[in-house]
């Protein structure tokens, strides 16, 4: 794979996230390890408006390209969140180039809604969902059904296909991968053992998860991220490391 195509996610610095550290520390964390795609997560912000300024400078020197993980919904109670603006206004001060919600309570996209969403894709980012680890917004089926209809609406939105989360809600990865292929703009990697409710998650390489044949079903030629707690910086550069070789094959 690509060296450009390869994404850190600050989740792998959880641990460090723990005892304080900053997500600029980790940009030069994932910059050291000679990649150039980092997301960054809300959730990690000590003070946003505070830290936000460096982050950008930082990326904007090492030409580096941010993508943005919100845990927060895009649609509330039937509704396109009242609060998106907030989130895109947060990703266009930092430089973020792709940004990721999950899908929330949808049922339709309404006429208002899609003037409102229209007006923040123009704002240049690119915008993804992820099937999260919830029964409301992880399956399969609701995926596909928020996909159709978003295409249908003419709204360009992606899919984020998150390997790992299948588990978790009871599916299975590969034939989510088979379904859901054509929707893909960004993959997130990692590994497990069991399925719900039992489902874990560990480092890439080390679980049951046929992440080769994932990949192999995937669209190729789009960014992939390493996504999962780590204890080491010999563990990410392990995951870098095998993301090398399956796209050496």
């Amino acid at each position: 794979m690509e060296s450009t195509q390869v994404v850190l996610n600050n989740l792998l610095f959880e641990q460090a996230h723990q005892q304080g550290v900053l997500q600029l520390v980790m940009l030069q964390q994932i910059n050291s390890f000679g990649i150039k795609n980092a997301e960054l997560r809300r959730e990690y912000f000590n003070d946003i408006k505070v830290e936000t300024p460096a982050i950008a400078n930082y990326a904007k020197e090492q030409k580096m390209t941010l993508f943005y993980s919100v845990p927060e919904d895009l649609f509330k109670a039937g509704k396109l969140n009242p609060t998106l603006n907030e989130y895109f206004q947060e990703a266009k001060e930092l430089g973020v180039q792709y940004l990721k919600f999950n899908i929330g309570a949808f049922e339709g996209w309404h006429v208002d809604d899609i003037h409102q969403i229209q007006n923040l894709l123009s704002m240049g980012m690119a915008v993804n969902i992820e099937n999260n680890q919830t029964q409301q917004a992880g399956r399969i089926e609701v995926i596909d059904k928020f996909m159709q209809a978003t295409e249908k609406a003419g709204v360009n939105i992606g899919y984020v296909y998150d390997l790992g989360n299948w588990r978790y809600v009871g599916q299975d990865e590969i034939e989510a991968a088979e379904q859901l292929a054509s929707y893909v703009r960004y993959i997130h990697v990692k590994d497990g053992f069991g399925t719900h409710p039992n489902a874990t998650t560990v480092t890439l390489g080390h679980g049951e998860i046929d992440w080769q044949k994932v990949l192999q079903i995937l669209p190729k030629k789009i960014p992939v991220a390493l996504e999962y707690p780590t204890n080491s910086s010999d563990e990410i550069e392990e995951g870098i490391e095998l993301l090398d070789r399956w796209g050496a094959k």
